[in-house]
């Protein structure tokens, strides 16, 4: 049996429990719940991913000397960080395990709002609104419905507002972090691991593009996703 239909049930069934108290937004609002659920279940991977940080932060000056004791030899440097990792039992990876676990949600979300039918079915949850805009439709469709500024396009316009506090929350919090380490670039990992972290800051701002063309049910995941994220890295790294 296919997880589809199974899981448009339950959100169907989530919403009108919930319905009593959230009215017409009551779908939405479960997907919110839903998300919290998610990110409950992971929480333990990052707490794991929290102490995982804190451990290679304290190889800083570890590093820094298989960095000045291999300086001519970029191979024999990566492969003594490959060795200290493997030693310390410290993943340079760790942190994105949190984030992979929650794709399979997020595309679920993404199929239930993007199709007409559901196990040969009408889909009903395409009915169903945040507040004058439908779960189904994108920022496009509220564009060419009523303008950036239409009913459809303000609701849009506050998730935008609220995925640019975050990312800029998460941007200012990265780069006190670097300075805190005494360089502008974060910490030397494995190959490829250093390229990420350079990029790190800037991910949370990309989550606009996404709100953007993503069905309206799969943004609101993303952006209760997203600020969870950012409250939980505040007190994890406090």
């Amino acid at each position: 049996m296919s997880v589809f239909p199974a899981f448009a049930h339950l959100v169907e069934q989530l919403a009108d429990l919930i319905q009593p108290l959230f009215g017409a937004t009551a779908a939405a609002a479960a997907i919110v719940l839903f998300t919290a659920l998610v990110r409950l279940l992971v929480h333990p991977l990052s707490r794991a991913a929290a102490r995982g940080q804190k451990a290679r932060t304290a190889l800083q000056p570890k590093i820094t000397e298989l960095r000045t004791r291999h300086k001519g030899d970029p191979q024999k440097f990566q492969q003594a960080l490959v060795a200290l990792h493997a030693e310390e039992k410290v993943s340079p990876l760790s942190g994105c395990l949190p984030g992979l676990l929650q794709l399979p949600a997020f595309f679920l979300l993404y199929h239930l709002f993007s199709n007409a039918t559901v196990g040969g079915e009408r889909n009903g949850l395409l009915a169903h609104q945040l507040f004058t805009a439908p779960l189904g439709g994108r920022w496009a469709d509220a564009l060419a419905g009523g303008g950036v500024f239409g009913a459809a396009g303000l609701v849009y316009l506050g998730l935008f507002a609220v995925v640019a506090v975050v990312a800029s929350f998460n941007y200012l919090r990265a780069r006190r972090t670097m300075t805190g380490t005494g360089t502008d670039v974060v910490p030397e990992q494995i190959a490829g691991a250093a390229a990420i972290g350079k990029v790190a800051p800037f991910l949370s701002f990309f989550t606009l593009v996404t709100v953007a063309v993503v069905p309206l049910a799969a943004a609101l995941y993303v952006v209760t996703s997203t600020t969870w994220s950012a409250v939980e890295r505040a007190v994890l790294h406090r």
